[in-house]
């Protein structure tokens, strides 16, 4: 059977803190938004336990933040489909096309704020271990371990903020990492001063272990340059991320890391189509850079569309 052709005047491809922004922003200004998300509404964000450096709030939950701001969207009259996979896009045509496992959307903007993942754990044992032992989201199964072992691998916040998460679950927990912290003293110095963790740095882990399920890891002291195995019933990873750029790498320009080449203005080497959010090249990556792109993004889309339209 073919699929039902609609036409929306602005598409937003996530919905993150820039692609819900941008489509209140659209919402606002009377045009047919649909927000399309492959994964949860909210990405990485919604994950975080306590965010303390969004203008507004002393501290706020991920989840509550991007609840408040969809609730805003949708009051605007933003459609969000979370559920319908996007399997093709073209950008170059006009109208332009985004195609989905269940329909086919024509539209004049597309905003991509489609974000970043997590880098898996590059070991051959992750497939095996993926969802038996081996995590990516802590808010998401962390309440599996229980009075477990937990580690958790990486060095940056996201890694900390984790692992400080992660202690209200685990009996004993590790942060396992291959260099030195990278994360703020504020989350450093709470993880620190929980009897619960042991920190190691300067680790690196080598091998999964375990039959059926994660019981133990092959770790590298790169100080005593000695191998051992330790003990864990799950490791959560938060090692970087990757942009979730694959379906337009044959259409748009991206830079080496993958990102997508836009300036200030989000204006990418299409017209009509803007990036927004950590999945566009630029210096600074937080949820308030993330909000400004957003609002940019859909400011000039209405632009474009008014200049479009005569």
């Amino acid at each position: 059977m073919a699929k039902e052709t609609i036409h929306k005047d602005v598409i937003v491809i996530g919905a993150g803190m820039a692609g819900l922004t941008a489509a209140m922003y659209v919402g606002r200004m009377n045009l047919e938004v649909l927000v399309l998300e492959n994964g949860i509404v909210g990405g990485q964000i919604a994950n975080a336990v306590g965010i303390e450096n969004y203008p507004g709030f002393v501290k706020i939950s991920g989840k509550d933040l991007i609840s408040t701001l969809q609730t805003q969207a949708e009051n605007f009259g933003a459609t969000i489909d979370e559920f319908d996979s996007i399997v093709k896009v073209s950008l170059k045509e006009n109208p332009k096309v985004v195609e989905t496992e269940e329909k086919i959307y024509l539209t004049d903007v597309v905003i991509i704020a489609s974000g970043m993942e997590r880098r898996k754990l590059p070991l051959p044992e992750e497939k095996k271990f993926a969802g038996r032992g081996v995590h990516y989201c802590e808010l998401c199964d962390g309440h599996m371990y229980q009075d477990k072992i937990i580690a958790v691998m990486g060095g940056g916040n996201a890694a900390v903020d984790a692992a400080n998460f992660l202690t209200k679950y685990a009996k004993k927990l590790y942060l396992i990492h291959r260099s030195e912290f990278r994360a703020d003293e504020v989350s450093q110095k709470k993880l620190k001063q929980n009897p619960k963790v042991e920190i190691k740095l300067q680790t690196e882990i080598k091998k999964l272990l375990g039959d059926g399920r994660l019981s133990s890891v092959e770790i590298f002291d790169k100080q005593t340059e000695k191998n051992s195995e330790l003990a864990v019933d799950g490791i959560f990873v938060n090692i970087g991320v990757v942009p979730n750029t694959e379906l337009f790498k044959n259409e748009l320009e991206l830079s080496p890391s993958g990102r997508i080449i836009a300036g200030e203005d989000c204006k990418t080497n299409i017209e009509g189509v803007f990036a927004a959010g950590d999945v566009r090249e630029k210096e600074i990556r937080q949820l308030t850079t993330a909000a400004a792109d957003g609002t940019t993004a859909a400011l000039l889309a209405e632009k474009y569309l008014s200049k479009l339209k005569g």
